[in-house]
C-alpha cells in the first residue's frame, strides 16, 4: 500500500500489517497518519490485507448501479474515519471483482463481512448505519 506524505509528496510503501498504525515518511520523517478512509481493493490487495491485518477488517461488497450501496457509502466512510487505527475498511466492487464476491458466496448487495485473522467473524446483507457496523467491528476485535 502507498501513502503519500503530506509534507514533501514522497510516496511511502506501507506493509498491510501496518496500515492501522502511524508511520513516518522515509524522506522527510514527517508523520504519516493512519488509514482513515475506505480502501477500494482488487483481489490481490484484498488477500494481502486480510492475511496480514493486525486489526479487524470490515469489507463492503457493493456495485455502482446499486442504490442501497450508494446510500451505504457515506456510512462506510464515517465508520472508517471513526475506527481509524482500530480497524480497516475495504470496499470491493462486485462488478470488477466477481470472483471475490463468489468466494464469500455474496448473493445480495450491499453485503458486509468482518474478518479477523483471515476468518469471517460476522456477515450481514443489507443497509446498515455506521454505528451498527462499528458494533460488528468491536465484536470482531474480541473474536481474536
Amino acid at each position: 500500500m502507498i501513502r503519500v506524505c503530506q509534507s514533501c509528496g514522497q510516496k511511502n510503501r506501507i506493509p498491510p500489517s501496518r496500515l492501522h498504525q502511524v508511520g513516518y515518511c522515509g524522506n522527510c520523517k514527517a508523520e504519516l497518519p493512519v488509514t482513515n478512509a475506505p480502501m477500494e481493493v482488487d483481489q490481490q490487495t484484498f488477500d494481502q490485507i486480510v492475511k496480514e491485518a493486525q486489526v479487524p477488517v470490515l469489507v463492503d461488497f457493493w456495485a455502482e448501479w446499486c442504490a442501497p450501496c450508494r446510500m451505504a457509502g457515506p456510512e462506510v466512510k464515517k465508520l472508517a474515519e471513526e475506527m481509524a487505527g482500530r480497524a480497516l475498511v475495504l470496499k470491493v466492487n462486485t462488478e470488477k471483482e466477481p470472483q471475490l464476491a463468489a468466494r464469500y458466496n455474496i448473493r445480495a448487495i450491499p453485503y458486509f463481512l468482518v474478518l479477523r485473522g483471515g476468518q469471517v467473524v460476522s456477515q450481514q446483507a443489507g443497509l446498515a448505519d455506521h454505528r451498527r457496523m462499528k458494533s460488528w467491528l468491536e465484536q470482531g476485535s474480541q473474536a481474536a
